[in-house]
């Protein structure tokens, strides 16, 4: 086995993601978003949907991590998340806005595929849907024991906002953005060694003859089984590198990606587990009743993707 032959294939395949691909749509929407923010747009759709989802179990501040994270990244709703925790936002609405972002895509990895195909829009939607579905779940079925008192105070969980012009919106936008995208690079240069390492080694091969009956009696195509062992130990942006590559062989098709976007385009794998329970403590204790609600949410996205899809 060629060990520093595969850790230079990933290395190579690692920078090309995130020089050529996420660098520029991450500075383009990043800025966006940033304008947005700073001229108070989101803090409209806020104050107008907040509303409308309170019923779903979701606060104001966990509108605006659903926007971050089906608009930007991953990462982006990171400090709604510790806001919402230093707020004092009560466990039943925090381990419902866990479970939401589980379930829900990410934009790193929605607007690399529209190339590829994935329909957009509808994949916000449903992302969306299956967010909520979660957030419900989560709050008035495996949360409805906690406590759902002392909500955080509404708002912008930015605060320093104001008084910042075009220049300094696309500077400090396009600098977060270039630190997220490269941020990504030293995890996905391992998560691509060891799926490298994995496939040089015949487990992937093995894995897929495993489960080949399986997915066979339910008739499901063996080619997602690479993306999404990929995507669960490794990640959203991981998944993206293996998928762009099957896609350029010819092994993996527009309808596949749009099929299998439900199921494979979420936050629930080791790397967002870890990184969101990170946070503060107080999410490692909540993680096990956000978990299921997650799941399901997961569930409703992948069963609308493969009706429409």
């Amino acid at each position: 086995m060629d060990i520093i032959g595969i850790i230079l294939s990933a290395g190579k395949a690692s920078v090309n993601v995130a020089l050529y691909t996420l660098i520029p749509i991450m500075v383009v929407m990043l800025i966006i978003m940033k304008y947005l923010e700073v001229r108070g747009v989101l803090d409209g759709i806020v104050r107008l949907v907040t509303p409308v989802l309170r019923p779903f179990g979701v606060t104001g501040m966990a509108v605006f991590a659903l926007i971050q994270l089906n608009f930007v990244s991953f990462a982006a709703p990171l400090a709604s998340l510790a806001l919402m925790e230093k707020r004092g936002t009560s466990d039943r609405h925090l381990a419902a806005t866990l479970a939401m972002l589980f379930a829900m895509g990410q934009g790193n990895v929605f607007y690399p595929l529209i190339p590829y195909g994935l329909h957009w829009g509808a994949a916000i939607i449903i992302s969306i849907v299956g967010g909520l579905g979660a957030a419900s779940a989560t709050y008035y079925l495996f949360g409805r024991r906690l406590s759902a008192t002392a909500p955080e105070r509404e708002g912008n969980p930015l605060e320093d906002k104001a008084g910042k012009g075009l220049i300094a919106i696309i500077n400090g936008a396009g600098s977060d953005a270039i630190r997220l995208a490269l941020g990504s690079v030293p995890m996905l240069i391992l998560s691509l060694t060891v799926v490298g390492i994995l496939k040089e080694a015949g487990a992937i091969e093995f894995l897929t003859r495993l489960l080949g009956p399986v997915l066979g009696y339910f008739s499901i195509s063996d080619v997602y089984v690479l993306p999404a062992l990929t995507k669960m130990l490794a990640g959203g942006t991981a998944y993206y590198g293996v998928v762009s590559e099957l896609i350029h062989r010819g092994l993996f098709s527009p309808q596949q990606v749009n099929a299998s976007s439900g199921f494979l385009i979420q936050t629930l794998d080791l790397p967002g587990i870890g990184i969101f329970l990170g946070i503060a403590s107080r999410f490692v204790r909540l993680f096990r009743f956000a978990l299921p609600g997650a799941i399901i949410g997961i569930l409703i996205r992948s069963a609308i993707h493969a009706l429409v899809f």
